[in-house]
């Protein structure tokens, strides 16, 4: 099954690493990635301490993807695919009952991966795995693919008055 959790708001990650707490807790194993997103998130650390967790993050992304040169983005769009060959294969092995890939919306539309790899994956999905995206914009094939999808909006947040995201909060 395939569960989308998008929009302009705050708990798109948070939700998905709810989820997969939850799956873990209920002795299930998870892969756990994040796209444009290079492993420093607060969350991190504690998934990587949950037994039946497994992340992966695209240690090269350390700059928005408009800051970055060609290099930079072949790299993080190599990593990416690499990521997306891995949770091929722990879904065609049965190796995690969920997969969590954190804002694979964006990279997806940033052209920051393989749109057929990234096609095959979810749209060939079975129904014998869990699989979580995140982020902004969710294509409408994707959309009519989901067995649930969580619209996430922002009507007040601090970012508004000029305050920065806070490491623990926002990241």
């Amino acid at each position: 099954m395939l569960h989308i959790y998008h929009g302009n708001g705050k708990g798109k990650t948070t939700a998905a690493v709810g989820l997969a707490v939850r799956f873990a807790g209920s002795g299930g194993n998870v892969l756990f990635m994040q796209f444009l997103k290079n492993g420093t998130s607060s969350e991190i650390g504690i998934l990587k301490n949950i037994s039946g967790i497994n992340v992966l993050c695209c240690e090269e992304c350390n700059k928005f993807t408009f800051q970055m040169n060609e290099d930079e983005k072949n790299a993080v769009i190599k990593r990416h695919n690499e990521m997306l060959n891995t949770a091929l294969s722990h879904i065609q092995n049965d190796s995690s009952g969920l997969i969590v890939m954190d804002e694979f919306l964006d990279a997806y539309n940033k052209d920051m991966l393989d749109k057929e790899l990234a096609d095959k994956l979810i749209m060939e999905l079975s129904d014998g795995c869990e699989v979580a995206v995140t982020g902004r914009s969710p294509h409408e094939k994707f959309i009519e693919k989901a067995d649930y999808v969580s619209h996430i909006s922002a009507e007040k947040h601090p970012y508004e008055k000029g305050i920065a995201a806070r490491y623990g909060i926002e990241y």
